[in-house]
Protein backbone atom coordinates (compact mmCIF):
# COMPACT_ATOMS: atom_id res chain seq x y z
CA UNK A 1 0.00 0.00 0.00
CA UNK A 2 3.07 2.27 0.51
CA UNK A 3 4.65 1.52 -2.09
CA UNK A 4 1.94 2.17 -4.62
CA UNK A 5 1.33 5.51 -2.83
CA UNK A 6 4.67 6.84 -3.07
CA UNK A 7 4.27 5.87 -6.45
CA UNK A 8 1.72 7.84 -7.24
CA UNK A 9 2.90 10.41 -5.13
CA UNK A 10 6.22 10.47 -7.75
CA UNK A 11 3.88 10.97 -10.95
CA UNK A 12 1.97 13.67 -9.32
CA UNK A 13 5.74 15.20 -9.04
CA UNK A 14 6.58 14.21 -12.60
CA UNK A 15 3.45 15.58 -13.92
CA UNK A 16 3.22 18.77 -11.99
CA UNK A 17 6.84 19.52 -12.59
CA UNK A 18 6.17 19.16 -16.53
CA UNK A 19 3.16 21.26 -16.50
CA UNK A 20 5.10 23.58 -14.90
CA UNK A 21 7.55 23.62 -17.55
CA UNK A 22 5.04 23.69 -20.34
CA UNK A 23 3.71 27.00 -18.98
CA UNK A 24 6.63 28.79 -18.53
CA UNK A 25 6.94 27.89 -22.37
CA UNK A 26 3.91 29.09 -23.78
CA UNK A 27 4.76 32.29 -21.92
CA UNK A 28 7.21 33.55 -24.86
CA UNK A 29 4.45 32.65 -27.92
CA UNK A 30 5.70 32.34 -31.29
CA UNK A 31 4.84 36.16 -32.13
CA UNK A 32 6.49 37.04 -28.93
CA UNK A 33 9.47 34.91 -30.03
CA UNK A 34 10.10 36.65 -33.70
CA UNK A 35 9.56 39.59 -32.83
CA UNK A 36 12.55 39.39 -29.69
CA UNK A 37 14.23 37.99 -32.87
CA UNK A 38 13.85 40.85 -35.27
CA UNK A 39 14.99 43.20 -32.03
CA UNK A 40 17.86 40.83 -32.13
CA UNK A 41 18.98 41.15 -35.72
CA UNK A 42 18.72 44.91 -35.10
CA UNK A 43 20.63 44.42 -31.76
CA UNK A 44 23.24 42.54 -33.51
CA UNK A 45 24.04 45.37 -35.89
CA UNK A 46 24.38 47.70 -33.77
CA UNK A 47 26.75 46.01 -30.89
CA UNK A 48 29.17 45.02 -33.99
CA UNK A 49 29.43 48.82 -35.33
CA UNK A 50 30.48 49.88 -31.56
CA UNK A 51 33.22 47.48 -32.34
CA UNK A 52 33.94 47.96 -36.00
CA UNK A 53 33.92 51.80 -36.73
CA UNK A 54 36.62 53.86 -35.34
CA UNK A 55 35.61 57.13 -34.72
CA UNK A 56 34.30 57.36 -30.86
CA UNK A 57 31.15 59.73 -31.36
CA UNK A 58 30.37 57.04 -34.10
CA UNK A 59 30.42 54.48 -31.64
CA UNK A 60 28.44 56.49 -28.77
CA UNK A 61 26.06 56.54 -31.22
CA UNK A 62 25.96 53.25 -32.09
CA UNK A 63 25.83 52.55 -28.20
CA UNK A 64 23.34 54.59 -28.05
CA UNK A 65 20.94 53.16 -30.59
CA UNK A 66 21.60 50.33 -29.13
CA UNK A 67 20.24 51.35 -25.22
CA UNK A 68 17.19 52.17 -27.16
CA UNK A 69 16.59 48.89 -28.99
CA UNK A 70 17.83 46.95 -25.80
CA UNK A 71 15.22 48.25 -23.43
CA UNK A 72 12.86 48.13 -25.86
CA UNK A 73 12.96 44.48 -26.41
CA UNK A 74 13.30 44.08 -22.60
CA UNK A 75 9.70 45.17 -22.64
CA UNK A 76 8.44 42.25 -24.11
CA UNK A 77 6.69 40.68 -22.28
CA UNK A 78 8.35 37.94 -20.36
CA UNK A 79 11.61 38.67 -22.62
CA UNK A 80 13.63 36.89 -19.23
CA UNK A 81 12.97 33.75 -20.97
CA UNK A 82 14.71 35.11 -24.15
CA UNK A 83 18.54 34.38 -24.51
CA UNK A 84 19.56 36.61 -27.18
CA UNK A 85 22.21 34.07 -28.21
CA UNK A 86 23.06 36.02 -31.40
CA UNK A 87 24.23 39.06 -29.02
CA UNK A 88 26.89 36.32 -27.22
CA UNK A 89 30.44 38.05 -28.97
CA UNK A 90 29.88 41.43 -27.51
CA UNK A 91 26.97 41.36 -25.20
CA UNK A 92 27.04 38.68 -21.74
CA UNK A 93 23.49 37.70 -20.22
CA UNK A 94 24.06 35.71 -17.06
CA UNK A 95 20.95 34.37 -15.08
CA UNK A 96 21.05 33.83 -11.57
CA UNK A 97 21.00 29.46 -11.02
CA UNK A 98 17.44 30.17 -9.55
CA UNK A 99 16.17 32.67 -12.36
CA UNK A 100 15.72 35.60 -10.04
CA UNK A 101 17.39 37.81 -12.39
CA UNK A 102 19.99 38.27 -14.82
CA UNK A 103 22.86 40.48 -15.38
CA UNK A 104 23.72 42.04 -18.57
CA UNK A 105 27.07 43.45 -19.10
CA UNK A 106 28.90 44.61 -22.08
CA UNK A 107 32.12 47.09 -23.15
CA UNK A 108 32.73 50.30 -25.22
CA UNK A 109 36.08 50.14 -26.45
CA UNK A 110 37.31 53.70 -27.04
CA UNK A 111 40.36 55.22 -29.40
CA UNK A 112 42.86 56.11 -26.40
CA UNK A 113 43.02 52.01 -25.40
CA UNK A 114 40.21 53.00 -22.34
CA UNK A 115 37.14 51.23 -21.95
CA UNK A 116 33.46 52.28 -20.68
CA UNK A 117 31.44 49.38 -19.53
CA UNK A 118 27.26 49.12 -19.76
CA UNK A 119 24.97 47.29 -17.98
CA UNK A 120 21.85 46.19 -16.20
CA UNK A 121 20.02 43.84 -14.15
CA UNK A 122 16.77 42.55 -15.59
CA UNK A 123 14.60 40.86 -12.25
CA UNK A 124 12.09 38.08 -12.76
CA UNK A 125 8.26 39.18 -12.37
CA UNK A 126 5.63 36.68 -12.10
CA UNK A 127 3.36 38.59 -14.78
CA UNK A 128 6.68 39.03 -17.39
CA UNK A 129 6.65 42.97 -17.13
CA UNK A 130 9.51 44.80 -17.08
CA UNK A 131 11.93 45.83 -13.79
CA UNK A 132 15.23 46.75 -14.72
CA UNK A 133 18.29 48.38 -12.64
CA UNK A 134 20.45 50.18 -14.60
CA UNK A 135 24.23 49.86 -13.95
CA UNK A 136 26.14 53.07 -14.17
CA UNK A 137 29.68 52.63 -14.36
CA UNK A 138 31.29 55.07 -12.27
CA UNK A 139 35.10 53.76 -12.26
CA UNK A 140 36.87 57.00 -13.18
CA UNK A 141 35.23 58.24 -9.90
CA UNK A 142 36.35 55.37 -7.89
CA UNK A 143 39.39 56.07 -5.90
CA UNK A 144 39.54 53.21 -3.83
CA UNK A 145 38.67 49.94 -5.71
CA UNK A 146 37.90 48.24 -2.62
CA UNK A 147 35.13 49.95 -2.08
CA UNK A 148 31.02 48.62 -1.49
CA UNK A 149 29.28 50.31 -4.15
CA UNK A 150 25.53 50.30 -5.66
CA UNK A 151 24.30 49.91 -9.37
CA UNK A 152 24.73 54.14 -9.18
CA UNK A 153 28.65 53.92 -9.19
CA UNK A 154 29.52 51.03 -10.42
CA UNK A 155 32.73 48.99 -11.07
CA UNK A 156 32.04 48.53 -13.89
CA UNK A 157 33.40 45.01 -15.85
CA UNK A 158 31.97 42.64 -18.45
CA UNK A 159 31.07 39.30 -16.28
CA UNK A 160 31.36 36.01 -17.68
CA UNK A 161 30.99 33.99 -14.96
CA UNK A 162 28.63 33.63 -11.95
CA UNK A 163 28.92 31.61 -8.75
CA UNK A 164 25.92 31.44 -6.05
CA UNK A 165 26.93 31.24 -2.53
CA UNK A 166 24.44 30.15 -0.31
CA UNK A 167 23.76 29.42 3.24
CA UNK A 168 20.49 28.31 5.37
CA UNK A 169 18.52 31.16 6.99
CA UNK A 170 21.40 33.44 5.33
CA UNK A 171 20.67 36.08 2.14
CA UNK A 172 22.51 34.60 -0.77
CA UNK A 173 25.27 36.60 -2.59
CA UNK A 174 26.51 36.08 -6.06
CA UNK A 175 30.48 36.35 -7.19
CA UNK A 176 31.00 37.61 -10.34
CA UNK A 177 33.73 36.98 -12.60
CA UNK A 178 34.48 40.04 -15.08
CA UNK A 179 36.94 41.21 -17.74
CA UNK A 180 37.35 45.54 -17.20
CA UNK A 181 40.34 46.08 -20.02
CA UNK A 182 41.97 49.14 -18.49
CA UNK A 183 44.30 50.87 -21.27
CA UNK A 184 46.93 50.63 -23.84
CA UNK A 185 49.47 49.01 -21.11
CA UNK A 186 47.32 46.94 -18.89
CA UNK A 187 44.61 44.84 -18.66
CA UNK A 188 42.03 44.16 -15.50
CA UNK A 189 40.15 41.54 -14.15
CA UNK A 190 37.80 41.11 -11.50
CA UNK A 191 36.42 39.10 -9.00
CA UNK A 192 32.99 40.78 -8.10
CA UNK A 193 30.37 40.15 -5.28
CA UNK A 194 26.36 41.05 -5.58
CA UNK A 195 24.24 41.18 -3.38
CA UNK A 196 20.65 42.61 -2.78
CA UNK A 197 19.13 44.01 0.57
CA UNK A 198 14.86 44.64 -0.51
CA UNK A 199 15.30 46.34 -3.73
CA UNK A 200 18.84 47.68 -3.18
CA UNK A 201 21.84 46.25 -5.17
CA UNK A 202 25.58 46.00 -3.68
CA UNK A 203 28.61 45.26 -4.71
CA UNK A 204 31.06 44.22 -2.63
CA UNK A 205 31.56 42.63 0.48
CA UNK A 206 34.48 41.44 2.78
CA UNK A 207 34.63 38.00 1.94
CA UNK A 208 37.99 37.94 0.45
CA UNK A 209 40.80 36.24 2.63
CA UNK A 210 44.42 37.77 2.09
CA UNK A 211 47.28 36.53 2.73
CA UNK A 212 48.78 37.50 6.07
CA UNK A 213 46.03 40.32 6.57
CA UNK A 214 44.32 40.75 9.55
CA UNK A 215 41.09 42.13 7.19
CA UNK A 216 39.03 40.44 4.26
CA UNK A 217 38.44 42.10 1.32
CA UNK A 218 35.40 43.55 -0.64
CA UNK A 219 36.45 42.74 -4.24
CA UNK A 220 39.72 41.54 -6.23
CA UNK A 221 41.01 43.40 -9.12
CA UNK A 222 43.85 41.82 -11.11
CA UNK A 223 45.99 44.50 -13.48
CA UNK A 224 49.10 42.91 -15.45
CA UNK A 225 50.46 43.63 -18.86
CA UNK A 226 48.44 44.15 -22.17
CA UNK A 227 50.12 41.50 -23.85
CA UNK A 228 50.32 38.40 -20.93
CA UNK A 229 46.73 36.42 -20.84
CA UNK A 230 44.96 36.05 -17.61
CA UNK A 231 42.85 32.60 -16.62
CA UNK A 232 40.88 33.81 -13.85
CA UNK A 233 37.26 30.91 -13.86
CA UNK A 234 35.47 28.56 -11.34
CA UNK A 235 36.00 24.53 -10.95
CA UNK A 236 32.91 23.87 -9.94
CA UNK A 237 34.44 19.99 -8.40
CA UNK A 238 37.07 21.90 -6.52
CA UNK A 239 34.30 24.68 -5.61
CA UNK A 240 37.07 27.04 -6.33
CA UNK A 241 38.08 30.43 -7.97
CA UNK A 242 41.62 29.76 -9.81
CA UNK A 243 43.95 32.27 -11.30
CA UNK A 244 47.45 33.01 -12.37
CA UNK A 245 49.79 34.02 -10.03
CA UNK A 246 51.22 37.41 -11.39
CA UNK A 247 54.38 38.86 -10.73
CA UNK A 248 56.43 41.17 -12.40
CA UNK A 249 58.99 39.88 -14.79
CA UNK A 250 61.60 42.21 -13.30
CA UNK A 251 62.22 42.29 -9.75
CA UNK A 252 62.82 45.90 -9.97
CA UNK A 253 59.31 47.12 -11.29
CA UNK A 254 57.49 45.32 -8.34
CA UNK A 255 54.53 47.40 -7.88
CA UNK A 256 54.71 48.24 -11.59
CA UNK A 257 51.45 46.60 -13.15
CA UNK A 258 52.38 47.13 -16.63
CA UNK A 259 55.36 45.13 -16.07
CA UNK A 260 53.51 41.79 -14.45
CA UNK A 261 52.75 38.63 -16.35
CA UNK A 262 51.23 35.04 -15.39
CA UNK A 263 54.87 33.21 -13.46
CA UNK A 264 53.33 29.81 -14.54
CA UNK A 265 51.71 28.92 -11.21
CA UNK A 266 48.24 29.18 -9.84
CA UNK A 267 46.17 30.46 -6.60
CA UNK A 268 42.44 30.12 -5.82
CA UNK A 269 39.97 31.07 -3.27
CA UNK A 270 38.27 28.38 -1.80
CA UNK A 271 34.50 29.35 -1.38
CA UNK A 272 32.89 28.87 1.67
CA UNK A 273 30.75 30.35 4.31
CA UNK A 274 30.79 33.31 5.03
CA UNK A 275 34.12 34.19 3.56
CA UNK A 276 36.74 33.05 0.62
CA UNK A 277 39.12 31.14 2.11
CA UNK A 278 42.98 31.88 -0.08
CA UNK A 279 45.01 29.35 -1.06
CA UNK A 280 48.54 29.07 -2.80
CA UNK A 281 50.01 26.86 -5.22
CA UNK A 282 46.95 25.23 -6.96
CA UNK A 283 47.42 23.76 -10.24
CA UNK A 284 45.73 23.53 -13.41
CA UNK A 285 45.65 19.62 -14.64
CA UNK A 286 45.13 21.34 -18.08
CA UNK A 287 46.94 24.35 -19.59
CA UNK A 288 45.78 27.68 -19.41
CA UNK A 289 43.32 28.46 -22.66
CA UNK A 290 43.99 30.54 -25.25
CA UNK A 291 40.44 31.84 -25.03
CA UNK A 292 41.20 33.55 -21.46
CA UNK A 293 41.73 37.17 -23.18
CA UNK A 294 38.47 36.30 -25.18
CA UNK A 295 35.24 38.00 -24.49
CA UNK A 296 33.11 34.69 -24.02
CA UNK A 297 33.70 32.55 -21.15
CA UNK A 298 37.05 31.39 -20.48
CA UNK A 299 37.44 27.24 -20.52
CA UNK A 300 36.72 25.53 -17.22
CA UNK A 301 39.56 24.46 -15.38
CA UNK A 302 38.64 20.69 -14.51
CA UNK A 303 40.69 19.33 -11.60
CA UNK A 304 42.78 21.22 -9.39
CA UNK A 305 45.71 19.15 -6.47
CA UNK A 306 48.01 20.97 -4.88
CA UNK A 307 51.35 20.99 -5.99
CA UNK A 308 53.85 18.49 -5.43
CA UNK A 309 56.90 19.31 -3.45
CA UNK A 310 60.06 19.02 -4.76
Amino acid sequence: MQKEFLRALFLILIFGSTCLKLNAQVLLTPETVSQLNLAQDSLSTYSDSTITVKDDVERMAYNTMFVKKLIGALKTPHSFQFNFDSLANNVSFLKSPNLSFRIITWSLPFADGSYKFYGTIQMATKDGSLKLIPLNDDTQNILDDNSITNHKNWYGARYYEIIPVTYPSKNPYYILLGWKGNSTKTTKKVIEVLSFDKDQVIFGKSIFEIKKKPTNKNRIVFEYNKQNSMTLTFDKQANMIVFDHLAPYESNMEGKAEYYVSDSSFDGYSISYPRLYFKENVELRNDASSLDELYSTPRKATTLFPKRKH
